[in-house]
């Protein structure tokens, strides 16, 4: 009898959001996990059986140390999702997203691994016109957007010179349990439950929501789909919501909330319409989102009342 060998899988930024739900699912399959962030696992994101490592991705020379060990794959998901322009720091989260990407491709080069699957952004669009399509040209307007989109391309380059196994998965705004504070729909949410009055843009705002499960699903679809390689892949649910449509869902279903509309302002150079096409993950990946907004909604406002 052949002995079935463990798939190995590297989450950078694993002590994350995503990266903790993705490692769930992997742990599920029994794969092999092990993770890299810049700080140890929070308790209520501890994963029994993975490996934390704790290091800084742009420290190539540390991170041969730590990595000694053979991986099938890895997904992407290091760097810092903030804002800030080049004069507050912008230049770090920059280098984190790119010089970290290049750091992996150096470490594991295409004869060590089976795929990479980097994780991109609907920022690197920037002030591209909605619907936005994989192959429309991006304007990013931060130094973030830039860092995912500089990783795009050299991911993509990396792909046509030496056929470097990998496909970029560009993720809208992704929700569900356990996401942290400082993203809108926990912002929300907590500021409803507890009924007080809280700041908001006007929310004029279309975005599009994905739920976490139906991304983590298109990531693994990804890792084992050799008929994507080289490609970037718009993953979102397909559905465009109104922000301020949002805000008076989440406050009809918990029948509380003082939003102040108009009290926080747009970012400078927002793209106010940013929504994907996701017909290249239906025909290429062979995926579609299954949690509709509205139910996804629901199980997210319910584990933030517990």
């Amino acid at each position: 009898m052949v002995k079935k060998i463990k798939k190995k899988l590297l989450v950078t930024g694993g002590t994350g959001f995503i990266g903790y739900h993705l490692i769930l699912a992997a742990k599920k399959k029994q794969w092999d996990v092990t993770s890299i962030s810049l700080q140890k696992p929070k308790l209520h994101r501890y994963i029994k059986g993975v490996k934390y490592i704790k290091v800084d991705i742009t420290d190539i020379e540390e991170l041969r140390k730590k990595l000694k060990k053979s991986f099938h794959y890895i997904v992407n998901l290091a760097g810092y999702g903030k804002h800030n322009s080049f004069s507050q720091g912008g230049d770090k989260i920059f280098k984190t997203h790119f010089l970290g990407l290049v750091n992996l491709t150096k470490i594991f080069p295409k004869k060590k691994i089976k795929k990479l699957v980097q994780i991109g952004s609907s920022e690197e669009y920037g002030l591209a016109l909605a619907p936005q399509k994989e192959n429309i040209e991006c304007k990013p307007n931060s130094p973030y957007a830039l860092g995912k989109l500089a990783s795009t391309d050299f991911l993509k380059i990396l792909y046509e010179k030496e056929k470097y196994p990998s496909t970029t998965i560009r993720l809208f705004l992704v929700y569900g349990p356990g996401q942290e504070n400082n993203r809108i729909l926990p912002q929300v949410i907590n500021g409803c439950i507890k009924n007080k009055k809280f700041s908001i843009s006007k929310g004029s705002q279309t975005r599009d929501f994905c739920y976490i499960d139906d991304v983590v699903k298109a990531i693994l679809l990804a890792l084992s789909s050799k008929r994507v390689n080289g490609e970037i892949i718009n993953i979102g649910s397909g559905e465009p919501q109104l922000v301020k449509n949002v805000v008076e869902k989440i406050r009809k279903i918990l029948k509380k909330g003082k939003p102040q509309y108009g009290k926080i302002k747009f970012r400078k150079g927002e793209n106010i319409k940013l929504y994907p096409i996701i017909k290249k993950a239906k025909q290429k990946l062979k995926w579609r989102p299954k949690i509709k907004f509205n139910t996804g909604l629901k199980i997210t406002i319910n584990s933030f009342k517990k």
